[in-house]
């Protein structure tokens, strides 16, 4: 069985890699388009449920367009949805990455002009030119050299990425600095260091690291549970995007085991350790 979130077809189109697996459909190779807004919300359908976010200069395919919804597959991790048409434009290749919390884009490299809109950890730019403490976008707007990092420099420690997201609400589906969820937030900090990785808990779950086991913990170390993923800061330390804290929080490792499981979510499934990105 095809998983819909990685598989870009629906009831009329599908990617032209798919010919032979799916039928009575129209086969395209789509078209590469760049997300223009802050945050835009990955739907499972039309009006459906959000699945994830991309973020602003994230890249995706366009498979189809209609009333307004875009069907895309994200190119950050191939996951496929709906995204309104006018969160989308022309594609554009990033150089840099926002590498701080929070930024702000502004008309004019001036710290007191109103800004243009704000930014989170993760959106992507295309540097053009600099400005005394400023560089310049290719859209014409201006933000602070020390909040971006070239795409080819990436972090060297995934959890401190998590760490810098302490005390950000939790969004079930969110990948942004205003609402993250678990696999959100492993994702966010792997990908900054240039680490591949899915979407969703599962699917990290299966495609992250290696299996550990005999209770030793090192800082890193993934702990998978039914629909949920938390990162190890220590050995005795956990931070995950949870709905018991409503927002990504520490907690003791004993402890929070203990309480998903009484919870009723079931024990850890696996722990795996990944050999870069920490």
């Amino acid at each position: 069985m095809t998983d819909r979130r990685l598989t870009p077809a629906n009831a009329r189109v599908a990617a032209t890699a798919l010919k032979g697996l799916v039928q009575d459909v129209t086969f395209t190779d789509g078209t590469a388009m760049t997300v223009t807004v802050p945050v835009a919300d990955l739907l499972a359908a039309p009006g459906g449920a959000r699945d994830r976010q991309l973020l602003y200069g994230e890249a995706v395919t366009v498979f189809e367009v209609t009333d307004g919804m875009a069907f895309v597959q994200a190119g950050k991790d191939g996951y496929v949805g709906y995204v309104l048409q006018d969160m989308l434009g022309e594609s554009v290749v990033p150089t840099h990455r926002v590498s701080v919390l929070a930024t702000h884009l502004y008309p004019q490299p001036e710290l007191k002009c109103p800004e243009v809109m704000g930014l989170g950890f993760g959106a992507r730019l295309r540097i053009v030119s600099a400005s005394g403490a400023y560089f310049e976008t290719d859209a014409g707007y201006f933000v602070p050299k020390p909040h971006i990092r070239p795409l080819n420099a990436p972090l060297a420690d995934f959890v401190t990425v998590a760490q810098m997201h302490f005390g950000v609400p939790y969004l079930w589906g969110g990948n942004s600095n205003t609402g993250i969820d678990c696999s959100g937030l492993v994702q966010a900090g792997l990908i900054a260091c240039g680490v591949d990785c899915p979407g969703d808990s599962d699917l990290q779950m299966a495609a992250l690291g290696r299996d550990v086991a005999g209770g030793d913990v090192k800082r890193g170390d993934l702990f998978f549970f039914k629909g949920h993923v938390a990162i190890a800061v220590d050995a005795e330390t956990l931070i995950h995007a949870n709905a018991h804290h409503m927002a990504v929080a520490y907690e003791p490792l004993a402890e929070a085991i203990s309480r998903i499981e009484t919870q009723g979510e079931g024990p850890v499934l696996a722990q795996k350790r990944l050999d870069h990105g920490v």
